[in-house]
């Protein structure tokens, strides 16, 4: 299938590398015009560069509201309407014991994460409300589900960006708007093989996440995310809104305790002798 977003302009915040960058590539192989913004300038513009015509490249902090507001208006101008607002922009942020978690690091995390979304739900409500149509996704991640899944302040954050989801969803139905989330759990990317010292090794990463995959021996790919986002930002999900998409193989289900139906093997065995299975 291609073609899914012919004739659709998408905004991504996040999008000179991760999952921001391979939904730009995406989006414009699906027929999309694409505006991209992040504060990594020189890789942002090679993205720009490598997709051509149909993206353009801005700076953009999603911490300043004014740049996030620029974002969307050059969508606008660049291409004249604004169909889907991917808030995909986010850091780590601030890690450690909760005891010991500088406030300013945990404002920032909550500033890039909370404020980041809310200012691109802000401004693509303003463009797309006028047209009666649209479609916001925002990056959310299983830690926004589960607890002990990632860092006090980035939790939190995930945790909000699915509560905004929802509310925002609400609100905009009427205009035909919809507004959904994608969590997923941790991918073979740079971010997450930083975590382990070495942003380049995407391989011992996926080997890594392999190994610790509920579905066994498949490890999560930043190709996972950016199907998730394509299908939500495309008019295959027309009929979904304010819902959250795990990405995680189950994982915020309980599926990496798969261990405890192998400790009831015994009994369900002996349930069986007695006729009770």
């Amino acid at each position: 299938m291609s073609g899914r977003l012919e004739g659709k302009v998408a905004a991504i915040t996040g999008g000179a590398s991760g999952f921001g960058a391979g939904a730009a590539r995406r989006f414009v192989r699906e027929g999309a015009n694409v505006v991209i913004g992040d504060i990594q300038i020189e890789a942002g513009q090679a993205v720009a560069d490598e997709l051509g015509d149909a993206c353009v490249f801005i700076k953009c902090d999603v911490t300043i509201e004014d740049e996030v507001a620029a974002l969307v208006d050059t969508a606008v101008s660049n291409f004249g309407q604004l169909d889907i607002m991917y808030n995909n922009a986010g850091v780590v942020g601030a890690v450690g014991p909760i005891a010991t978690t500088p406030a300013e690091e945990w404002n920032k995390t909550m500033d890039i994460h909370v404020n980041g979304v809310f200012y691109g739900c802000k401004h693509a409500a303003r463009v797309m409300t006028p047209r009666g149509t649209g479609s916001i996704v925002n990056m959310s991640s299983e830690a926004g589900i589960s607890g002990g899944r990632g860092p006090h302040a980035y939790a939190a954050a995930k945790h909000a960006i699915i509560g905004i989801t929802k509310n925002v969803a609400v609100e905009l139905a009427q205009h035909n708007i919809r507004v959904n989330a994608i969590s997923p759990t941790g991918m073979a990317t740079a971010m997450v093989a930083a975590l382990s010292g070495d942003m380049h090794d995407i391989k011992g990463t996926e080997e890594r996440l392999a190994a610790e995959s509920p579905l066994k021996g498949r490890p999560g790919r930043a190709e996972d995310v950016v199907n998730a986002a394509l299908w939500l930002a495309s008019d295959e999900s027309g009929y979904t809104t304010g819902h959250t998409l795990t990405t995680d193989a189950g994982r915020t289900i309980g599926s990496d305790n798969v261990s405890v139906f192998n400790e009831y093997q015994p009994f369900i065995a002996e349930a069986g002798k007695r006729g009770m299975n």
